[in-house]
C-alpha cells in the first residue's frame, strides 16, 4: 500500500474528519510538517480533505534559523498554491512571564495560534504531524514517569480539532517521500540536544531497544498505546456509570458511597475517586497517593503519616476527605476568601446526558442532551445565548455544572488565549451580584466548558459536527418575576 492511501486510511478508519472537511496544516518546516502538507494537498485531489491552508509559528528561540524557516514555510505554501498564515511570539518572554517551562510556553502559544488561524480560514480541522516514532516516545516517556492506561494512551489521534492524520506512518516512509519528489526541509538542531527528554529517547534509548531487544520496537510500543487506549475508553465509561450510582453531588460537599467502593473493581474506583477529588482540586493535580488515601479511608485504614488530620480524615488538594458514616466527604477547603465569596452561591452538581440540573436560587435550569449527526448540510453550532453547541470529541466526561471559584480561567470563544473568568465577566458588564450565582458547565477535568448564557469555551467549539455536538441549555423556571 502506498503512501497515500495508507494516510487516506487512517483518516477514514480513525474518523479524524469529514469527506471534504476543511484542515489547516500546521507547518514547522521540519520533514514530518512538509510531508503532511504535501500528503494532504495530493490527497485534496483525490476528495478525501480541502487544504485550507499551512500556518507557521515563529517561536523567535533560534534567531536566524527561526526566520529562515519561516521563510521556507511562506515559499513552500505560495509554491502549491496553499494559503499561508504565520506569527511571530518571543516565547522565553513568555515563559519567564508565566513561570512556565520553554516547552510547555511553546506548546500552548503554537495550539493557541493554530486555533486562530483556523478561525481565520474557516477550517474544521487543525492537522500535525506526530508520527509513530512520536507515540512511541510518547509512550515510553509516561511508562517512565509512573503512568496508567490513561497516559499510555499515548498521543490522541484525534483531540478536539487537532487531529494526527500520520500516527500510523514511519519517518523513514515520510522521507522517502520527500526524497522520492525531491522535496527539501528543514533540520531543527535543538533535535540533537540530548538534555532534553524526548530527544534522549529519541536518539538514545530507542536505538538501545532496537539493536539489543527488538528491531521493529517502534510498532510494538505504539501498538501498545493504542491497546491502552482502547482499554482506557471503556474503563472510563465504565467508571462514569458506576460514579453516577454511588457518588453524590450535595451544596457543599461530595459523598461517595463507601459499600459502592468496595464492591467496585479498583479499576474503577480509582478512576471515580479520582474524577471526584479533580472537582474541588481545580487545576492542582491530583496524584496516585492522593487516590490511595481515600481508598484507605473507605477501607477503613489509618495513615497519619500520609496527612490524616486527625482519625477518619485526610487533607488533600483543595479539599478534606473525612469518613462519615457509609460515606466518604470531601469538602473544598476555603483559604483566604474574603466573607462575601464565603455565602451559601456555592454548589455543584453532576449534569448527564441527556440530563437536566434545576438551580433553584437562580430559578434556571441547565440540561444536555447529544445531538445526532448531522445528515445533509451540517447546521453552524452558535457558541453564545442560551442554547450553544459543544464538541463532544473535545469533552472529558462527566459534565458537572458548578458556581465559579476563585482562580477560574477559560479561553472565550475565538479569544487568543485563556483569561481570568473575573475579567470576562466584568468586561461582559455582568452585575456582581449575578456572577456569584453564574452557572458553568464544567468537564471531568474541571475545565470550563460553558458560561452559562455568556460563552462557550475556545477548546470546545464546534468545528465539525459529524464528529459529535453535545447540547447545552438554559431555561428559566417557572414562577413570578
Amino acid at each position: 500500500m502506498d503512501l497515500l492511501s495508507r494516510v487516506r486510511r487512517s483518516i477514514e478508519r480513525q474518523a479524524l474528519c469529514a469527506p471534504g472537511a476543511r484542515i489547516l496544516v500546521a507547518l514547522s518546516g521540519g520533514a514530518d510538517s512538509v510531508a503532511l502538507l504535501l500528503i494532504l494537498r495530493a490527497l485534496q485531489d483525490e476528495g478525501v480533505v480541502e487544504v485550507a491552508g499551512a500556518a507557521h509559528l515563529n517561536h523567535q528561540l533560534r534567531g536566524a534559523d527561526a526566520d529562515a524557516d519561516e521563510a521556507f514555510c511562506a515559499a513552500l505554501a505560495g509554491r502549491i498554491g496553499v494559503p499561508f498564515i504565520s506569527e511571530r511570539v518571543d516565547v522565553a518572554a513568555l515563559a519567564r512571564a508565566q513561570k512556565r517551562s520553554l516547552e510547555d510556553a511553546a506548546r500552548t502559544a503554537r495550539y493557541a495560534f493554530l486555533a486562530r488561524a483556523a478561525d481565520r480560514l474557516g477550517a474544521h480541522a487543525i492537522a500535525v504531524a506526530h508520527t509513530r516514532e512520536d507515540q512511541a516516545e510518547t509512550f515510553l516517556l509516561r511508562l517512565l514517569r509512573g503512568a496508567g492506561t490513561r497516559g499510555l494512551a499515548a498521543i490522541q489521534p484525534r483531540a478536539g480539532r487537532v487531529v494526527r492524520p500520520l500516527l500510523e506512518v514511519e519517518r523513514a516512509a515520510l522521507r522517502a517521500f520527500l526524497e522520492q519528489l525531491g522535496e527539501s526541509f528543514r533540520e531543527d538542531a535543538t533535535n540533537a540536544d540530548v538534555s532534553i527528554p524526548r530527544n534522549r529517547v529519541r536518539h538514545e534509548l530507542i536505538p538501545f531497544l532496537r539493536s539489543h531487544f527488538s528491531p521493529g520496537v517502534v510498532g510494538v510500543l505504539a501498538r501498545e498505546a493504542a491497546l491502552a487506549r482502547q482499554d482506557e475508553e471503556f474503563l472510563q465509561a465504565e467508571a462514569i456509570k458506576l460514579a453516577a450510582r454511588i457518588v453524590l453531588f450535595e451544596d457543599d460537599a461530595i459523598r461517595i458511597d463507601i459499600a459502592g467502593l468496595r464492591d467496585a473493581s479498583p479499576a474503577l474506583t480509582s478512576r471515580v475517586v479520582q474524577a471526584a477529588l479533580q472537582h474541588h482540586a481545580g487545576r492542582k493535580p491530583i496524584a496516585f497517593d492522593h487516590i490511595k488515601q481515600v481508598l484507605a479511608l473507605a477501607a477503613g485504614l489509618e495513615r497519619p503519616s500520609q496527612g490524616a488530620a486527625k482519625a477518619g480524615s485526610v487533607s488533600l488538594p483543595g479539599q478534606t476527605a473525612a469518613r462519615t458514616g457509609g460515606s466518604i466527604v470531601l469538602r473544598r477547603r476555603l483559604v483566604h476568601r474574603s466573607p462575601a465569596r464565603e455565602g451559601g452561591n456555592s454548589f455543584a452538581f453532576p449534569l448527564s446526558i441527556p440530563g437536566e440540573v434545576e438551580l433553584g436560587p437562580q430559578r434556571l435550569a441547565v440540561g444536555a442532551e447529544r445531538l445526532p449527526a448531522p445528515n445533509g448540510e451540517a447546521l453552524r453550532w452558535a457558541g453564545r445565548g442560551t442554547e450553544v453547541g459543544i464538541a463532544e470529541a473535545s469533552v472529558h466526561l462527566p459534565l458537572g455544572v458548578r458556581s465559579r471559584r476563585p482562580g477560574d480561567r477559560f479561553t472565550p470563544l475565538g479569544g487568543p488565549g485563556a483569561r481570568k473568568l473575573q475579567d470576562f465577566l466584568v468586561d461582559r458588564k455582568v452585575a456582581r451580584d449575578a456572577r456569584e450565582g453564574l452557572p458553568l458547565v464544567v468537564d471531568g477535568r474541571d475545565r470550563i466548558v460553558w458560561v452559562v448564557g455568556q460563552s462557550v469555551a475556545e477548546d470546545f467549539r464546534v468545528t465539525d459536527p459529524s464528529q459529535g455536538v453535545i447540547l447545552l441549555k438554559v431555561r428559566h423556571l417557572g414562577g413570578p418575576g
